[in-house]
Protein backbone atom coordinates (compact mmCIF):
# COMPACT_ATOMS: atom_id res chain seq x y z
CA UNK A 1 0.00 0.00 0.00
CA UNK A 2 1.35 3.42 -0.93
CA UNK A 3 1.77 6.05 1.82
CA UNK A 4 -1.02 8.53 2.29
CA UNK A 5 1.18 11.62 2.15
CA UNK A 6 -0.66 14.93 1.86
CA UNK A 7 1.66 16.28 -0.83
CA UNK A 8 4.08 14.78 -3.36
CA UNK A 9 7.63 14.46 -2.07
CA UNK A 10 9.87 15.63 -4.88
CA UNK A 11 13.63 16.07 -4.91
CA UNK A 12 15.39 17.38 -7.99
CA UNK A 13 18.83 15.78 -8.05
CA UNK A 14 21.86 17.80 -9.06
CA UNK A 15 24.74 16.59 -11.21
CA UNK A 16 26.91 14.71 -10.49
CA UNK A 17 25.08 13.43 -7.40
CA UNK A 18 22.65 11.10 -9.14
CA UNK A 19 21.27 8.01 -7.43
CA UNK A 20 21.26 6.78 -3.86
CA UNK A 21 24.94 5.84 -3.66
CA UNK A 22 26.30 9.17 -4.86
CA UNK A 23 23.75 11.07 -2.77
CA UNK A 24 25.03 9.16 0.27
CA UNK A 25 28.74 9.37 -0.54
CA UNK A 26 28.61 13.12 -1.17
CA UNK A 27 28.58 13.67 2.60
CA UNK A 28 32.00 12.03 2.90
CA UNK A 29 33.52 13.41 -0.31
CA UNK A 30 32.93 17.13 0.25
CA UNK A 31 34.61 19.30 2.91
CA UNK A 32 32.92 19.47 6.29
CA UNK A 33 31.02 22.68 7.08
CA UNK A 34 32.70 25.22 9.36
CA UNK A 35 32.22 24.44 13.07
CA UNK A 36 29.48 26.12 15.04
CA UNK A 37 30.38 27.01 18.62
CA UNK A 38 27.80 27.01 21.38
CA UNK A 39 27.10 26.87 25.09
CA UNK A 40 28.13 23.59 26.74
CA UNK A 41 25.41 22.01 28.88
CA UNK A 42 26.04 18.99 31.14
CA UNK A 43 22.98 16.81 31.75
CA UNK A 44 22.67 14.18 34.44
CA UNK A 45 21.00 10.93 33.38
CA UNK A 46 17.95 9.94 35.41
CA UNK A 47 18.95 6.34 36.15
CA UNK A 48 21.46 5.07 38.71
CA UNK A 49 24.38 4.85 36.30
CA UNK A 50 25.98 8.20 37.11
CA UNK A 51 26.43 8.80 33.37
CA UNK A 52 26.28 12.38 32.15
CA UNK A 53 25.52 13.72 28.69
CA UNK A 54 26.95 16.80 27.05
CA UNK A 55 24.88 19.01 24.76
CA UNK A 56 25.91 22.02 22.69
CA UNK A 57 23.26 24.75 22.91
CA UNK A 58 22.74 27.66 20.53
CA UNK A 59 20.21 30.42 21.16
CA UNK A 60 18.86 32.53 18.27
CA UNK A 61 20.05 36.12 18.20
CA UNK A 62 16.83 37.57 16.79
CA UNK A 63 13.17 36.88 17.39
CA UNK A 64 12.81 33.42 18.91
CA UNK A 65 10.11 30.87 18.09
CA UNK A 66 9.83 29.62 21.67
CA UNK A 67 10.71 26.08 20.60
CA UNK A 68 13.86 24.10 21.33
CA UNK A 69 15.06 21.76 18.58
CA UNK A 70 17.06 18.85 19.99
CA UNK A 71 19.20 17.22 17.30
CA UNK A 72 19.98 13.51 17.76
CA UNK A 73 22.92 12.08 15.83
CA UNK A 74 23.19 8.71 14.14
CA UNK A 75 25.64 5.82 14.50
CA UNK A 76 29.18 7.03 15.33
CA UNK A 77 27.91 10.61 15.19
CA UNK A 78 28.20 13.49 17.64
CA UNK A 79 27.56 17.22 17.99
CA UNK A 80 30.08 18.15 15.27
CA UNK A 81 28.88 15.70 12.62
CA UNK A 82 28.33 17.68 9.40
CA UNK A 83 24.58 17.01 9.24
CA UNK A 84 24.23 18.18 12.85
CA UNK A 85 26.14 21.40 12.20
CA UNK A 86 24.31 22.21 8.97
CA UNK A 87 20.91 21.58 10.56
CA UNK A 88 21.75 23.62 13.66
CA UNK A 89 22.84 26.61 11.59
CA UNK A 90 19.67 26.56 9.45
CA UNK A 91 17.29 26.20 12.41
CA UNK A 92 19.04 29.01 14.27
CA UNK A 93 18.47 31.28 11.29
CA UNK A 94 14.78 30.40 11.51
CA UNK A 95 14.62 31.57 15.13
CA UNK A 96 14.74 28.23 16.94
CA UNK A 97 17.00 27.43 19.86
CA UNK A 98 19.03 24.32 19.02
CA UNK A 99 20.68 21.72 21.24
CA UNK A 100 22.98 19.14 19.67
CA UNK A 101 22.88 16.18 22.04
CA UNK A 102 25.77 13.74 22.42
CA UNK A 103 24.20 10.45 23.42
CA UNK A 104 25.83 8.08 25.90
CA UNK A 105 29.34 7.20 24.86
CA UNK A 106 29.35 9.62 21.90
CA UNK A 107 31.59 12.64 21.36
CA UNK A 108 32.18 14.71 24.51
CA UNK A 109 29.79 12.48 26.50
CA UNK A 110 32.16 9.52 26.19
CA UNK A 111 34.41 10.57 29.06
CA UNK A 112 31.43 10.83 31.44
CA UNK A 113 29.66 7.58 30.55
CA UNK A 114 30.14 3.93 31.37
CA UNK A 115 27.18 2.89 29.22
CA UNK A 116 26.49 3.41 25.54
CA UNK A 117 23.51 4.47 23.48
CA UNK A 118 21.57 1.90 21.48
CA UNK A 119 18.47 1.89 19.26
CA UNK A 120 16.07 1.45 22.17
CA UNK A 121 17.58 3.86 24.72
CA UNK A 122 14.81 6.43 24.30
CA UNK A 123 14.47 7.49 27.94
CA UNK A 124 17.71 9.47 27.65
CA UNK A 125 16.12 11.69 24.99
CA UNK A 126 13.02 12.34 27.08
CA UNK A 127 15.10 13.23 30.13
CA UNK A 128 17.47 15.45 28.15
CA UNK A 129 14.61 17.30 26.45
CA UNK A 130 12.85 17.97 29.76
CA UNK A 131 16.03 19.18 31.46
CA UNK A 132 17.02 21.41 28.55
CA UNK A 133 13.56 23.00 28.44
CA UNK A 134 13.80 23.67 32.18
CA UNK A 135 17.23 25.24 31.77
CA UNK A 136 16.19 27.56 28.95
CA UNK A 137 12.55 28.14 29.83
CA UNK A 138 11.27 27.05 26.43
CA UNK A 139 7.60 26.29 25.81
CA UNK A 140 8.45 22.86 24.46
CA UNK A 141 10.80 20.97 22.23
CA UNK A 142 11.06 19.00 19.02
CA UNK A 143 13.25 15.93 18.60
CA UNK A 144 15.01 15.77 15.23
CA UNK A 145 16.77 12.45 14.70
CA UNK A 146 19.14 11.38 11.95
CA UNK A 147 19.50 7.72 10.93
CA UNK A 148 19.66 5.59 14.12
CA UNK A 149 18.91 8.73 16.16
CA UNK A 150 15.64 8.95 14.25
CA UNK A 151 14.55 5.49 15.40
CA UNK A 152 15.30 6.45 19.01
CA UNK A 153 13.44 9.76 18.63
CA UNK A 154 10.32 8.07 17.27
CA UNK A 155 10.32 5.52 20.09
CA UNK A 156 10.72 8.37 22.57
CA UNK A 157 7.77 10.22 21.01
CA UNK A 158 5.57 7.13 21.31
CA UNK A 159 6.41 6.83 25.01
CA UNK A 160 5.86 10.52 25.82
CA UNK A 161 3.23 11.44 28.40
CA UNK A 162 0.68 14.20 27.84
CA UNK A 163 2.49 16.59 30.20
CA UNK A 164 5.94 16.06 28.65
CA UNK A 165 7.46 19.05 26.81
CA UNK A 166 7.69 17.17 23.51
CA UNK A 167 5.73 19.03 20.82
CA UNK A 168 6.77 17.15 17.67
CA UNK A 169 9.30 14.76 16.16
CA UNK A 170 11.10 14.73 12.80
CA UNK A 171 13.41 12.09 11.35
CA UNK A 172 15.74 11.70 8.39
CA UNK A 173 16.65 8.23 7.08
CA UNK A 174 15.56 6.44 10.26
CA UNK A 175 15.82 2.61 10.25
CA UNK A 176 12.33 2.04 11.63
CA UNK A 177 12.58 -1.72 10.89
CA UNK A 178 15.89 -2.63 12.53
CA UNK A 179 15.67 -6.34 11.71
CA UNK A 180 15.16 -5.75 7.99
CA UNK A 181 17.87 -3.08 7.94
CA UNK A 182 20.34 -5.44 9.60
CA UNK A 183 19.64 -8.16 7.03
CA UNK A 184 19.82 -5.60 4.22
CA UNK A 185 23.28 -4.48 5.35
CA UNK A 186 24.58 -8.04 4.97
CA UNK A 187 24.13 -7.88 1.19
CA UNK A 188 27.40 -8.00 -0.74
CA UNK A 189 26.78 -4.66 -2.45
CA UNK A 190 26.63 -2.98 0.97
CA UNK A 191 29.98 -4.30 2.24
CA UNK A 192 31.69 -0.90 1.92
CA UNK A 193 28.89 0.91 3.75
CA UNK A 194 28.82 -1.79 6.40
CA UNK A 195 32.51 -1.51 7.17
CA UNK A 196 32.49 2.28 6.96
CA UNK A 197 29.88 2.30 9.74
CA UNK A 198 31.00 -0.71 11.77
CA UNK A 199 34.72 -0.06 12.16
CA UNK A 200 34.52 3.48 13.64
CA UNK A 201 31.63 2.36 15.84
CA UNK A 202 33.74 -0.51 17.19
CA UNK A 203 36.58 1.92 17.93
CA UNK A 204 34.12 4.21 19.71
CA UNK A 205 32.84 1.39 21.89
CA UNK A 206 36.31 0.05 22.66
CA UNK A 207 37.28 3.47 24.03
CA UNK A 208 34.53 3.27 26.67
CA UNK A 209 35.22 2.90 30.36
CA UNK A 210 34.48 -0.31 32.23
CA UNK A 211 34.38 -2.89 29.42
CA UNK A 212 35.24 -6.41 30.48
CA UNK A 213 37.79 -8.43 28.56
CA UNK A 214 34.97 -10.67 27.33
CA UNK A 215 33.13 -7.63 25.99
CA UNK A 216 36.26 -6.32 24.28
CA UNK A 217 36.77 -9.69 22.65
CA UNK A 218 33.14 -9.75 21.48
CA UNK A 219 33.47 -6.30 19.93
CA UNK A 220 36.75 -7.07 18.17
CA UNK A 221 35.58 -10.37 16.69
CA UNK A 222 32.28 -9.01 15.34
CA UNK A 223 32.38 -9.05 11.55
CA UNK A 224 29.05 -7.31 11.01
CA UNK A 225 26.33 -5.49 12.94
CA UNK A 226 24.29 -8.64 13.43
CA UNK A 227 27.20 -10.25 15.29
CA UNK A 228 28.01 -7.03 17.12
CA UNK A 229 24.42 -6.60 18.31
CA UNK A 230 24.07 -10.27 19.22
CA UNK A 231 27.37 -10.61 21.12
CA UNK A 232 27.71 -7.16 22.68
CA UNK A 233 24.70 -4.82 22.55
CA UNK A 234 22.06 -7.40 23.46
CA UNK A 235 23.72 -9.03 26.50
CA UNK A 236 24.99 -5.71 27.83
CA UNK A 237 21.50 -4.18 27.77
CA UNK A 238 19.29 -7.04 28.90
CA UNK A 239 18.12 -8.39 25.54
CA UNK A 240 18.02 -12.10 24.73
CA UNK A 241 19.90 -11.59 21.47
CA UNK A 242 20.06 -9.43 18.37
CA UNK A 243 16.56 -10.30 17.14
CA UNK A 244 15.06 -9.59 20.55
CA UNK A 245 16.94 -6.27 20.61
CA UNK A 246 15.66 -5.33 17.16
CA UNK A 247 12.11 -6.43 17.90
CA UNK A 248 11.81 -4.48 21.13
CA UNK A 249 13.65 -1.36 19.90
CA UNK A 250 12.49 -0.69 16.35
CA UNK A 251 10.23 2.33 15.94
CA UNK A 252 7.93 0.66 13.41
CA UNK A 253 5.87 -1.00 16.13
CA UNK A 254 5.46 2.28 18.05
CA UNK A 255 4.29 4.60 15.26
CA UNK A 256 0.58 4.22 16.06
CA UNK A 257 1.24 5.38 19.64
CA UNK A 258 2.79 8.74 18.72
CA UNK A 259 0.45 11.52 19.87
CA UNK A 260 2.40 14.55 18.55
CA UNK A 261 2.93 15.67 14.95
CA UNK A 262 5.66 13.75 13.17
CA UNK A 263 7.60 14.22 9.94
CA UNK A 264 9.40 11.14 8.57
CA UNK A 265 11.76 11.69 5.63
CA UNK A 266 13.08 8.62 3.82
CA UNK A 267 14.48 8.20 0.31
CA UNK A 268 13.34 5.22 -1.70
CA UNK A 269 16.88 4.72 -3.04
CA UNK A 270 18.59 4.74 0.38
CA UNK A 271 21.34 2.07 0.09
CA UNK A 272 21.66 1.66 3.87
CA UNK A 273 18.09 1.84 5.21
CA UNK A 274 15.58 0.11 2.92
CA UNK A 275 12.36 2.03 2.38
CA UNK A 276 10.16 -1.08 2.37
CA UNK A 277 8.71 -0.49 5.84
CA UNK A 278 7.76 3.07 4.90
CA UNK A 279 6.16 2.09 1.59
CA UNK A 280 4.22 -0.83 3.06
CA UNK A 281 2.68 1.11 5.94
CA UNK A 282 -0.83 2.55 5.80
CA UNK A 283 -0.11 6.04 7.12
CA UNK A 284 -3.82 6.70 7.68
CA UNK A 285 -3.47 4.67 10.87
CA UNK A 286 -1.95 7.74 12.54
CA UNK A 287 -2.91 10.99 10.79
CA UNK A 288 -0.43 12.95 12.95
CA UNK A 289 2.45 11.43 10.98
CA UNK A 290 3.49 12.82 7.61
CA UNK A 291 5.78 10.61 5.49
CA UNK A 292 7.94 12.32 2.87
CA UNK A 293 9.30 9.58 0.61
CA UNK A 294 11.05 10.96 -2.48
CA UNK A 295 12.41 8.52 -5.04
CA UNK A 296 15.94 9.87 -4.62
CA UNK A 297 18.07 11.18 -1.77
CA UNK A 298 20.24 8.33 -0.52
CA UNK A 299 21.04 8.08 3.18
CA UNK A 300 20.98 11.49 4.93
CA UNK A 301 21.79 12.94 1.51
CA UNK A 302 18.94 14.70 -0.32
CA UNK A 303 21.25 17.00 -2.26
CA UNK A 304 19.42 19.12 -4.83
CA UNK A 305 19.95 22.45 -6.57
CA UNK A 306 19.86 24.39 -3.29
CA UNK A 307 23.02 24.82 -1.16
CA UNK A 308 21.37 22.99 1.75
CA UNK A 309 20.01 19.45 1.74
CA UNK A 310 16.35 19.21 0.71
CA UNK A 311 15.32 17.74 4.05
CA UNK A 312 16.21 21.00 5.82
CA UNK A 313 13.53 22.96 3.97
CA UNK A 314 11.05 20.20 4.81
CA UNK A 315 11.96 20.31 8.50
CA UNK A 316 11.95 24.12 8.51
CA UNK A 317 8.40 24.24 7.14
CA UNK A 318 7.31 21.56 9.60
CA UNK A 319 8.72 23.50 12.57
CA UNK A 320 7.07 26.68 11.35
CA UNK A 321 3.70 24.93 11.50
CA UNK A 322 4.51 23.51 14.95
CA UNK A 323 5.49 26.99 16.20
CA UNK A 324 2.18 28.47 15.05
CA UNK A 325 0.30 25.63 16.70
CA UNK A 326 2.20 26.12 19.96
CA UNK A 327 1.43 29.85 19.96
CA UNK A 328 -2.27 29.18 19.36
CA UNK A 329 -2.38 26.67 22.21
CA UNK A 330 -0.58 29.09 24.55
CA UNK A 331 -2.97 31.92 23.68
CA UNK A 332 -6.05 29.76 24.13
CA UNK A 333 -4.85 28.54 27.56
CA UNK A 334 -4.76 32.13 28.87
CA UNK A 335 -8.53 32.59 28.52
Amino acid sequence: MQPQATAPALLRQRLPWLGGDLQTLRNALLPAPPPLAGERILLQTHDDSGDRLWALLNRPSGQASGLLAVLVHGLSGHEASPYMTVAARRLLQDGHAVARLNMRGAGPSRADCRQHYHAGRSADLADALADLCDIGGWDGGVLIGFSLGGNIALKCAAEAAADDPLRAVATVSAPIDLAHTSRHMLRRRNWVYHQALLQPFKREVLSMQGLTEAERFAVRRSRNFLEFDDCFVAPRNGFAGAWDYYGRSMALQYLDDIAVPGLLIQAQDDPIVPARAYLARDWRRNPLLLPRLPRHGGHVGFHGPEPEPWYLSEIAGFLQRISRRTVRQANSSTY
